[in-house]
């Protein structure tokens, strides 16, 4: 990963927290006490009489394989959650009815498409951030539903930041905050700066419950990464054979795998741009995955991303301008905002590199 990356750090030799953090929890890391740390967690918050937890899903791998593991090995019944997404693809919603079908209580929550598409719009204008009143909503409508439904334990997936190269923050931690949820997942964007576009009652999914509320209700906000080894391979494997995860039928644009991140093409305007400002995009991603689990060789990532990373949304552009209501040459005029001019230059109308993945 490129020290581009937000909120990554290094060590001496040059090696990111990611990397670090493959290393220590192959070596250094007692998976039986953290695995017993969450038998004693769902211990606390069995309910004889209603849910245990909220998990919140997608119906992708990962989402999948907590909350089968939830209810396979720890014992739990979790209420699955999935904050519905714009601009869904066909194989993420056949995804999550498979994955409601293979047996799991769950709600589809759909906050305000006019006010997730403003936010959304406000998050691809001023800060390169197409999905951010999804990703905003994932976080505080799931706040918001756990305390109106008295149900304290919500376990989110992985702790992306420990595991992909940001902050550490919560690397030796399985619970966070509001404030962690806005500083750290929602990258500083306080959703009630939207309170001048939208009221209060508008506003409902996408602000936080009041501090008050989380303390009475007895909120706990936990993560699963925390508790055991986190693997995405294997979490695709278990979710394709319990849950009825389907691939794509060809890779995925910008990278090279077909079963990850399948439920909208925003995500694919997400990455691009991601890759545009930082210089790193969705194959990057995908290979330090798969490099730090021993599955490729770091060379083979470099071939990957030389030939993947650069690959843009295109075929989804008439989708998005739509979506964001906007003429080409304004979506072009927002992109361009957004580029990292000491990373690319334009030829054409494609942005080119001007630096090699070595």
């Amino acid at each position: 990963m490129p020290e581009t990356r937000p909120r990554i750090s290094f060590d001496a030799e040059g090696v990111c927290n990611a990397c670090q953090w493959a290393e220590e929890k192959k070596k250094h890391i007692d998976w039986d006490a953290r695995l017993q740390q969450g038998v004693e967690l769902c211990d606390r918050f069995r309910n004889e009489q209603g849910f245990d937890c909220i998990v919140p899903v997608s119906g992708g791998k990962d989402s999948s394989y907590v909350s089968y593991t939830l209810r396979t090995k720890m014992g739990m019944h979790p209420l699955c959650v999935t904050i519905r997404p714009c601009l869904a693809l066909e194989v993420g919603e056949r995804n999550l009815v498979n994955f409601i079908n293979s047996g799991f209580d769950h709600i589809q929550l759909t906050p305000d498409p006019r006010v997730s598409r403003t936010i959304n719009k406000i998050g691809l204008v001023e800060a390169g951030r197409p999905l951010l009143g999804w990703m905003t909503a994932v976080q505080t409508a799931i706040f918001r539903l756990a305390v109106s439904m008295r149900i304290p334990l919500i376990m989110f997936g992985e702790e992306g930041e420990t595991e992909y190269g940001g902050s550490s923050k919560l690397k030796h931690q399985h619970f966070y905050d509001a404030e962690d949820s806005v500083n750290i997942y929602l990258s500083g964007h306080d959703p009630n700066r939207y309170r001048d576009t939208f009221s209060e009652k508008e506003l409902y999914w996408f602000t936080y419950p009041k501090s008050e509320q989380m303390h009475d209700a007895g909120l706990t906000v936990s993560h699963w990464s925390y508790f055991e080894p986190w693997d995405s391979y294997k979490h695709y494997l278990v979710a394709k054979e319990k849950c009825g995860l389907v691939e794509l039928t060809e890779r995925a644009q910008g990278t090279y795998n077909n079963f990850a991140q399948t439920d909208t093409s925003l995500y694919n305007l997400h990455t691009y741009l991601m890759y545009l400002k930082f210089g790193f995009g969705r194959c990057t991603q995908d290979v330090g995955i798969d490099i730090r689990r021993g599955a490729m060789s770091r060379k083979q990532g470099v071939t990957l991303v030389r030939k993947f990373d650069r690959e843009d949304p295109e075929q989804f552009f008439p989708d998005y301008l739509n979506y964001f209501e906007m003429t080409r040459e304004e979506f072009d005029t927002v992109i361009e905002r957004h580029v990292n001019k000491d990373l690319f230059r334009k030829e054409g109308s494609k942005w080119v590199p001007l630096f090699e993945a070595h």
